[in-house]
């Protein structure tokens, strides 16, 4: 079955709605107004200090209006259009507000991805080591009600991922991938590092394409997303026959493609709108006969007693809280036959910056995912030698091409615009989306964060 048959029935994504959006628009976080106090001037006094420094060292150009005066050492240009809120809003909410000042108009740029590159790749030094020091005291924590427990895990991911499964439509490809494509298969090996075990490659960048049909009818975007799952599959041993558990369902094309492999497929969600349309897509393929996808929490999986030949999972483990990596990875143990493997994809960053960011409060939890937080590798490493049999063997980072997969998405957001705010979202909603979305793209291309795909097997006597 191509994979044009297993597009989504408009009808089935337009159903509900209204009803999604309007509990959308409800779940946004507010925008706290800013009051002059005391404290308020002294921190936006220093945040200002502490900025201009910043910037002067950057390849990038901040123009304070009304006065015109220009910052940094020329690059993409910032505009300053509230230079007083702006301070006060990062003074007092340090990066949060950084994010809520774009949301609110006080700054803007014509390129905010190549903006927001530049200071992402210096973002461990911008602050003088003596503060960095003092970022416990300072830095918000994640609030007790996001954190990734059983009670509270199903309202995080309800949250970002049953906002509208017609929203995802208009911007992903037509695999219905919401995470990094594989655009390329070349690759080289890397150097031993610091969390670096096994087989290491890195994957060849690859060429930003802006073809005039590369918006809506981009065919090597989907041949892209299905090579990042095929390979996944390969390195999970799935075959005809195979039992494989997948954790996080999307919406079920990674099933799709085992099932036509000829294996049986257990997947588990906790978004209600996923599982719909995932259970639709899987029956228009023909396989509802070898997946079940089932509303569960993976912690749950222990007490089934069932067992799989293979475990894969796409960037689910950014959803799982620094406090249940030892659980998330237990779990797989058990379940996990003998001679089994283990394929996940991960969103990572460097070690020291886990570390140092560890229980923080972001603005990507505060506007996007509550509860969200990104491992390292070597974290990785540590805790499955240190709790589990499952040792990790490969490794392929790929986040240059989740720099080209996110610049895409964004492009298709922007040029969608009419119809997102037909589906009932606001303007706000454009602006919060596609300052994600930049974001995001400006932390791979800087490489402050990347994503790599992960294989275990289990260690024997």
């Amino acid at each position: 079955m191509t994979l044009e048959k297993n597009r989504p029935d408009d009808q089935a994504l337009a159903q509900g709605t209204g009803r999604r959006t309007e509990q959308a628009s409800q779940s946004m976080p507010g925008l706290e107004p800013l009051v002059r106090s005391p404290r308020t001037v002294v921190s936006a006094a220093v945040a200002k200090r502490l900025f201009r420094a910043a910037v002067g060292r950057l390849a990038v150009t901040v123009v304070e209006e009304p006065t015109g005066r220009r910052l940094g050492q020329g690059g993409p240009i910032m505009r300053l259009h509230r230079p007083d809120e702006f301070y006060a809003r990062l003074g007092r909410d340090g990066l949060i507000g950084f994010g809520e000042s774009y949301l609110t108009g006080a700054w803007d740029t014509d390129d905010l991805a190549g903006f927001l590159t530049v200071p992402a790749a210096r973002i461990a030094t911008l602050i003088p080591d003596s503060l960095q020091r003092m970022r416990a005291f300072v830095t918000p924590r994640l609030p007790h009600h996001q954190r990734s427990t059983e009670a509270n895990s199903q309202a995080n991911i309800s949250h970002h991922y049953d906002l509208s499964n017609e929203l995802f439509a208009l911007f992903l490809d037509e695999t219905l991938s919401y995470s990094s494509a594989l655009f390329d298969t070349s690759s080289t090996s890397a150097p031993k590092g610091p969390g670096s075990v096994g087989d290491h490659l890195v994957s060849t960048p690859p060429e930003p394409t802006d073809h005039p049909d590369a918006l809506l009818h981009d065919e090597d975007f989907a041949e892209a997303q299905g090579r990042k799952i095929e390979r996944l599959l390969d390195e999970a041993g799935v075959t005809a026959g195979s039992r494989v558990l997948e954790i996080g369902t999307g919406w079920g094309e990674l099933a799709i493609r085992a099932a036509r492999r000829g294996a049986t497929v257990h997947s588990i969600t906790l978004s209600v709108e996923q599982l719909e349309l995932a259970e639709d897509r899987i029956a228009a393929a023909g396989f509802a006969d070898r997946v079940e996808v089932e509303l569960m929490d993976y912690r749950a999986l222990g007490a089934t007693g069932r067992t799989y030949d293979a475990v894969v999972s796409v960037e689910m483990i950014e959803a799982v809280g620094h406090e249940f990596w030892g659980t998330y990875f237990q779990t797989i143990d058990q379940v996990l036959a003998h001679g089994g493997k283990v394929a996940i994809q991960a969103i990572t960053m460097p070690h020291d910056r886990m570390l140092a960011t560890r229980g923080g409060h972001t603005w990507i939890n505060k506007w996007i995912f509550p509860g969200g937080f990104l491992p390292s590798v070597e974290v990785i490493d540590e805790v499955t030698r240190g709790e589990t049999d499952l040792r990790l063997v490969g490794q392929l980072e790929m986040g240059s091409h989740y720099a080209e997969t996110l610049r895409r998405w964004d492009r298709r957001f922007l040029a969608q615009r009419d119809a997102v705010l037909a589906l009932g979202f606001d303007d706000m909603f454009m602006r919060v989306w596609h300052f994600y979305l930049a974001y995001s793209q400006a932390g791979f291309a800087s490489g402050y964060i990347n994503v790599s795909q992960l294989t275990f097997t289990r260690e024997t006597p």
